[in-house]
């Protein structure tokens, strides 16, 4: 059972996941930069500087109870929030980390198989003579079993 373990774990398909693992995490982290740092600003400016992050609903109170300005205010006094600011960013990321994955390595993913299964047809080097049906070389005009003459396909 061990030499089993041994297999799977140094198998090329537990090392794939792992590496795809690792480099996924550093991706979202990337990506969730790019959007609380970059695309966000300018979305809360378009909507009067306003930072999504911030946006919460007060479910309880706490001490001292609100209006609280951020997210950290609200968690430092007690409070319960939805922080559905939050959410739409990472709502948006999500969609910005989809579009990339899509764009950067699904579609060249589908455009290579599409290549490599038109690339795959093969041309026949064979054929059978229509008189002994034997089989005989695509390009040969005569067959070499019963000598008949073939026509050229």
């Amino acid at each position: 059972m061990l030499k089993e373990f041994k297999a799977f774990i140094t198998g090329g398909n537990v090392v794939d996941l792992a590496v795809g693992v690792i480099i996924g995490a550093a991706v979202g982290a990337i990506v969730s930069s790019l959007v609380s740092d970059v695309i966000m600003p300018p979305v809360g400016l378009a909507f009067g500087e306003v930072d999504f992050s911030h946006f919460l609903v007060v479910l309880k109170h706490g001490t001292p109870p609100g209006p609280y300005a951020t997210v950290a205010a609200a968690q430092a006094a007690g409070a319960v929030t939805l922080n559905y600011g939050r959410f739409i960013g990472t709502i948006i990321t999500f969609l910005i980390t989809a579009t990339a994955v899509f764009f950067f390595v699904v579609k060249p993913i589908i455009k290579l198989r599409t290549l490599k299964k038109a690339d795959t047809t093969v041309v026949p080097a064979t054929k059978e003579c229509p008189f002994c049906y034997t089989n005989i070389f695509i390009k040969a005009t005569r067959c070499p079993n019963c000598t008949s003459q073939l026509e050229q396909i």
